[in-house]
Protein backbone atom coordinates (compact mmCIF):
# COMPACT_ATOMS: atom_id res chain seq x y z
CA UNK A 1 0.00 0.00 0.00
CA UNK A 2 1.57 3.50 -1.05
CA UNK A 3 -0.90 6.25 -0.11
CA UNK A 4 -0.56 9.94 -1.19
CA UNK A 5 -2.09 12.36 0.86
CA UNK A 6 -3.58 15.73 -0.68
CA UNK A 7 -4.18 19.30 0.62
CA UNK A 8 -5.90 20.45 -2.19
CA UNK A 9 -6.14 24.05 -3.14
CA UNK A 10 -7.11 26.25 -6.17
CA UNK A 11 -3.84 27.63 -6.15
CA UNK A 12 -1.85 24.95 -4.58
CA UNK A 13 -1.91 21.35 -3.84
CA UNK A 14 -0.25 20.29 -1.36
CA UNK A 15 1.35 16.34 -0.87
CA UNK A 16 2.54 13.63 1.32
CA UNK A 17 3.18 10.16 1.07
CA UNK A 18 3.05 7.17 3.23
CA UNK A 19 3.20 3.68 3.44
CA UNK A 20 2.46 0.29 6.18
CA UNK A 21 5.29 2.03 8.01
CA UNK A 22 3.14 4.25 8.94
CA UNK A 23 4.58 7.44 8.44
CA UNK A 24 3.71 10.26 6.51
CA UNK A 25 6.09 12.28 4.44
CA UNK A 26 5.46 15.66 2.89
CA UNK A 27 6.49 15.97 -0.28
CA UNK A 28 7.35 18.95 -2.83
CA UNK A 29 3.75 20.92 -3.31
CA UNK A 30 2.45 21.40 -6.72
CA UNK A 31 2.59 24.98 -7.56
CA UNK A 32 2.38 25.39 -11.10
CA UNK A 33 0.08 28.57 -11.86
CA UNK A 34 -2.14 26.60 -14.07
CA UNK A 35 -4.41 23.78 -13.19
CA UNK A 36 -3.11 21.81 -16.23
CA UNK A 37 0.27 22.22 -15.33
CA UNK A 38 -0.75 20.72 -11.01
CA UNK A 39 -2.56 17.91 -13.04
CA UNK A 40 0.21 16.83 -14.76
CA UNK A 41 2.43 16.87 -12.22
CA UNK A 42 0.17 15.03 -10.12
CA UNK A 43 -0.13 12.57 -12.16
CA UNK A 44 3.70 11.75 -12.96
CA UNK A 45 4.21 11.74 -8.86
CA UNK A 46 1.13 9.31 -8.92
CA UNK A 47 3.49 7.31 -11.45
CA UNK A 48 6.64 7.30 -9.90
CA UNK A 49 5.55 6.29 -6.40
CA UNK A 50 3.39 3.69 -7.39
CA UNK A 51 0.68 5.08 -5.81
CA UNK A 52 -2.03 2.48 -4.35
CA UNK A 53 -4.69 5.19 -2.84
CA UNK A 54 -5.28 8.68 -2.60
CA UNK A 55 -6.04 10.22 0.86
CA UNK A 56 -7.58 13.42 0.15
CA UNK A 57 -8.63 16.34 2.48
CA UNK A 58 -12.11 16.83 3.39
CA UNK A 59 -12.91 20.53 4.88
CA UNK A 60 -16.19 20.37 7.10
CA UNK A 61 -17.55 23.19 8.73
CA UNK A 62 -16.21 23.87 12.64
CA UNK A 63 -20.15 22.43 13.53
CA UNK A 64 -19.54 19.09 11.16
CA UNK A 65 -21.47 20.21 8.59
CA UNK A 66 -20.14 20.41 4.61
CA UNK A 67 -19.90 24.21 3.18
CA UNK A 68 -19.14 25.34 -0.44
CA UNK A 69 -15.38 24.38 -0.26
CA UNK A 70 -16.54 20.66 -0.04
CA UNK A 71 -18.37 20.37 -3.26
CA UNK A 72 -14.99 21.84 -4.74
CA UNK A 73 -13.46 18.65 -3.39
CA UNK A 74 -16.15 15.99 -4.23
CA UNK A 75 -15.48 17.37 -8.12
CA UNK A 76 -11.81 16.80 -7.00
CA UNK A 77 -12.12 13.21 -5.89
CA UNK A 78 -14.18 12.57 -8.95
CA UNK A 79 -11.71 13.62 -10.95
CA UNK A 80 -9.22 11.92 -9.62
CA UNK A 81 -10.93 8.67 -9.57
CA UNK A 82 -11.87 8.93 -13.22
CA UNK A 83 -8.44 9.74 -14.36
CA UNK A 84 -6.35 7.32 -12.39
CA UNK A 85 -8.50 4.34 -11.17
CA UNK A 86 -7.73 4.33 -7.44
CA UNK A 87 -9.11 4.44 -4.53
CA UNK A 88 -9.98 8.18 -3.15
CA UNK A 89 -9.97 8.12 0.83
CA UNK A 90 -11.70 11.31 2.64
CA UNK A 91 -10.33 12.79 5.47
CA UNK A 92 -11.43 15.71 7.69
CA UNK A 93 -8.76 18.05 7.41
CA UNK A 94 -10.50 20.44 9.74
CA UNK A 95 -7.62 22.63 11.57
CA UNK A 96 -4.73 21.05 9.26
CA UNK A 97 -3.77 23.75 7.45
CA UNK A 98 -3.68 26.46 10.69
CA UNK A 99 -1.69 23.25 12.68
CA UNK A 100 0.57 23.10 9.98
CA UNK A 101 1.30 27.16 9.80
CA UNK A 102 1.41 27.53 13.61
CA UNK A 103 5.20 25.26 13.12
CA UNK A 104 5.91 27.49 11.52
CA UNK A 105 7.58 31.22 12.07
CA UNK A 106 5.72 34.04 12.39
CA UNK A 107 8.08 35.90 10.48
CA UNK A 108 8.87 33.54 8.10
CA UNK A 109 4.88 32.85 7.25
CA UNK A 110 4.26 35.11 4.38
CA UNK A 111 7.45 34.15 2.50
CA UNK A 112 6.75 30.05 3.15
CA UNK A 113 3.11 30.10 1.62
CA UNK A 114 3.60 30.06 -1.56
CA UNK A 115 6.13 27.57 -1.86
CA UNK A 116 3.63 25.52 -0.56
CA UNK A 117 5.14 23.95 2.14
CA UNK A 118 2.26 24.57 4.39
CA UNK A 119 0.15 22.65 1.96
CA UNK A 120 2.58 19.93 1.99
CA UNK A 121 2.40 19.77 5.87
CA UNK A 122 -1.57 19.99 6.12
CA UNK A 123 -1.41 17.05 3.67
CA UNK A 124 1.35 15.25 5.77
CA UNK A 125 -1.39 15.81 8.78
CA UNK A 126 -4.78 14.55 6.51
CA UNK A 127 -2.50 11.49 5.58
CA UNK A 128 -0.94 10.73 9.30
CA UNK A 129 -4.36 11.01 10.51
CA UNK A 130 -5.53 8.01 7.96
CA UNK A 131 -2.72 6.13 8.53
CA UNK A 132 -3.20 5.64 12.18
CA UNK A 133 -6.67 4.86 11.69
CA UNK A 134 -5.40 2.05 8.90
CA UNK A 135 -2.47 1.08 11.14
CA UNK A 136 -2.07 1.98 14.83
CA UNK A 137 0.43 2.70 16.51
CA UNK A 138 1.32 -0.74 18.66
CA UNK A 139 2.51 -0.06 22.51
CA UNK A 140 4.77 -2.22 23.84
CA UNK A 141 5.65 -2.09 27.32
CA UNK A 142 9.02 -2.14 28.87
Amino acid sequence: MRCLGIDYGTKRVGLAHGDEIGVATPLPALTDADEAGRWAKLGEVIKQRRITDLVLGYPYNMDGTVGFKAKEVDAFAAKLKAAFGLPVHLIDETLTSSEAESSIAKKDRRAVRDSGLIDSRAACLILQDYLNQKFPPQITEG
